[in-house]
């Protein structure tokens, strides 16, 4: 029997989102989940973002990705562990990724690998200057303000989210420029090693792709989203490693 010494990292893979590229993305994201060799492989963490728009009532989820829940029902059945951290657009996940036997929690968490210790999340909110985002985000995760929202009609209320994610993109349509030393996310993981010992900080939210070093010696890392490649990060046990899937359907 093979060692199961693989675990494999990705965010914002952002499905659903543009309706012209929907069915692309997903092809290219059920492939990544179908090349994962789950005989060698003992877990996967998916880092928020993975869907554009996520929304869970009590008896009504959103229509689609069934090809991806059938990827990830394959991994758990034969033995992989997954793992979600909710995103900022996937926030609202409550008991149905739950019931499949995904292990859905919230950032930021630390996890350790053989002998390598990961200080893992989506990346929003995190590091200093972050006052009138962590404001937003904690309306995201008020129950009361989430209740409230149960109570529209789920054809207008994943209008609601599907226009507020479009808006977004919109926004932000020239791609994130990274400033280095200087950003609040880097700022949280020298703050965070002072008091833990880190070897890796892996994260997503930014849609670039970052490999820095911390001031401690710990590999800093942001997964770049899927919207033009299909990038996704693997540890043996001793290197962390990136690699790019390819739609093989």
């Amino acid at each position: 029997m093979e060692e199961r010494n693989l675990t494999y990292f990705v965010a914002d893979v952002h499905l659903g989102s543009n309706p012209a590229s929907a069915a692309e993305k997903e092809a290219r994201f059920v492939s990544f989940l179908r090349s994962i060799p789950p005989q060698r492989t003992s877990a996967l963490y998916m880092l928020g973002d993975i869907w554009d728009f996520w929304y869970e009532y009590r008896d009504v989820v959103p229509k689609g990705s069934a090809r991806v829940f059938a990827a990830l029902q394959d991994l758990m059945d034969a033995g992989v562990k997954v793992n979600f951290i909710r995103g900022n657009h996937d926030v609202w996940t409550y008991h149905y990724l739950q019931d499949m036997g995904i292990n859905v929690m919230n950032q930021v968490q630390e996890v350790t690998l053989g002998d390598a210790v990961f200080c893992i999340g989506h990346g929003d909110g995190l590091g200093p200057g972050m006052r009138k985002y962590n404001a937003m985000r904690s309306l995201f995760y008020n129950r009361v303000a989430q209740v409230l929202f149960s109570t529209l009609h789920p054809w207008f209320a994943y209008r609601i989210g599907r226009s507020w994610s479009a808006s977004r993109q919109k926004k932000h349509v020239a791609p994130y420029k990274w400033s280095g030393e200087d950003e609040s996310l880097y700022k949280f993981a020298c703050g965070y090693e002072k008091e833990h010992k880190v070897d890796y900080f892996v994260f997503g939210h930014y849609h670039s792709q970052v490999d820095m070093k911390t001031p401690g010696g710990a590999r800093f890392i942001v997964l770049k989203d899927w919207k033009e490649e299909s990038p996704y990060l693997y540890f043996d046990g001793k290197s962390l490693c990136s690699g790019h899937s390819r739609n093989m359907e």
